[in-house]
């Protein structure tokens, strides 16, 4: 049974999370890890949902922002770091809803938007989570 408190987890709770999962993504990932941004908001704004063709706010838990490394060449260089934002309000409501430990739904929307940054297929997301717990 999760502990009653009064206050939901602040923004800096969930980064400590964030950085917490970062910090038990295995190697050779994780030595690529480190110009990757965590950024906390509450929720996704218009322009972002819209660019997803998304309308709901509480849909969206977590995002990558960059070019991914498959992808990157030269050019990108001077082009602003790689940047995952997670979305405080859907996570927290996903918590609740769900009754997933918080630091394992981190952990998760983490893993995946890593995945991203790697260029990974899902089924290689699920693998580099399932060697991260």
């Amino acid at each position: 049974m999760r502990p009653v408190s009064s206050l939901p987890p602040s923004a800096e709770a969930l980064e400590a999370l964030a950085l917490a999962a970062f910090a038990r993504i295995p190697d050779p990932f994780r030595q690529h890890l480190a110009s990757v941004v965590v950024r906390i908001e509450e929720f996704a704004d218009a322009e972002t949902l819209a660019s997803l063709s998304m309308e709901d706010p509480w849909e969206l838990s977590g995002l990558y922002h960059g070019v991914p490394m498959s992808e990157q060449s030269a050019w990108h260089s001077g082009m602003m770091p790689p940047m995952i934002t997670l979305y405080r309000q859907p996570l927290l409501a996903e918590w609740c809803e769900t009754g997933v430990e918080l630091a394992a739904l981190v952990s998760h929307v983490v893993i995946h938007e890593v995945g991203h940054h790697f260029g990974l297929s899902d089924e290689d997301m699920h693998a580099l989570e399932n060697q991260a717990d």
